[in-house]
């Protein structure tokens, strides 16, 4: 997908005045080169204040720096979803695997989750993600009300999420708890990175084995249910226990980022999905429970029909 580009702004703070307008584009924004940096401002494309700029012009504090990104090709991903729930207040989708949530990276713009849902509903709000390989529901808010009584729901920990995952061997217990904390460690490929590390917030992860598969690289389908939400902490916490997602090319044994690894934690490989969110609605305080039908790979062999409705593309 060709998009239509994007129009980048931000207020210049007190750590880029004093810079040259190149200078601050390359240390800020270094995903571009200082020649691409060059090439931009002596088109046009980058403004200070609303006016052309050149590039050794002296940045002040307060001042409004934005630039046009022209259209590119976004990476080829899943451009479909399906409505799981919806009333005036909210809206439950299912995100497929390989679809961001959200635009970032460099790299996607329109082929997120938020583009999708924004054609039927322009105002809706996420009110939590879910990385790019991982499946499942997700859920907007479609008032400003409601936005701010999920977050609370969050934070205080009211909504209970349940995911499906596929992880390498098979654990030796039918059910248990997994509570490393999980915090920034150092990685080279992304300068920090969230793992298991004993200075970091605490986390919580229950574990429930649902099927062991044998074959050459024996498996177990797994549930689990996470009472905290750090970044990855599914993915870092069966790596903790001994078993890795099948396929995550980025977490290894102790819940840390393989030795010697490159993968960022957008790589695809591994096999997670958010099969259930049970709430209380925001506004008039019943219980609901959203399920999302989960791939066949991550189907208990004596469930192996789900239906799927009201599909959007």
């Amino acid at each position: 997908m060709r998009n239509r580009g994007y129009l980048h702004g931000e207020q210049v703070d007190g750590d880029a005045a004093g810079r040259t307008v190149l200078d601050h584009l390359c240390a800020r924004w270094g995903r571009a080169s200082e020649a691409e940096w060059r090439a931009r401002i002596a088109s046009g494309a980058v403004r200070l204040d609303g006016a052309v700029v050149a590039e050794t012009q002296l940045l002040r504090a307060g001042q409004r720096l934005t630039w046009e990104r022209p259209p590119w090709d976004e990476p080829e991903v899943p451009l479909a979803t399906a409505i799981l729930l919806r009333d005036p207040d909210l809206l439950a989708v299912a995100k497929p695997r390989g679809l961001p949530t959200l635009p970032g990276g460099g790299q996607f713009l329109d082929s997120t989750l938020l583009a999708l849902v924004h054609r039927i509903d322009p105002e809706a709000t996420p009110v939590h993600r879910l990385g790019r390989d991982t499946s499942g529901v997700v859920l907007f808010a479609r008032t400003a009300t409601a936005r701010s009584g999920l977050n609370a729901a969050l934070r205080e920990r009211r909504v209970r999420k349940v995911y499906r995952a596929l992880c390498t061997g098979h654990p030796d217990r039918d059910a248990f708890e997994v509570d490393a904390p999980i915090g920034e460690v150092p990685y080279p490929p992304t300068g920090t990175l969230h793992a298991a590390t004993p200075d970091g917030r605490p986390s919580r992860s229950l574990v429930r084995v649902l099927e062991r598969r044998d074959g050459p690289e024996p498996a177990a389908l797994v549930e689990v249910e996470i009472e905290t939400g750090r970044p990855h902490q599914i993915r870092i916490h069966l790596a903790f226990a001994g078993h890795p997602l099948v396929g995550d090319p980025l977490f290894g044994p102790g819940g840390r980022p393989i030795e010697g690894g490159l993968a960022v934690p957008g790589d695809p490989g591994y096999r997670l999905h958010a099969w259930r969110l049970e709430l209380d609605h925001p506004r008039t305080g019943a219980r609901l429970e959203v399920e999302c039908a989960p791939p066949p790979v991550l189907r208990h062999s004596a469930r192996s029909q789900w239906p799927i409705i009201g599909a959007i593309r």
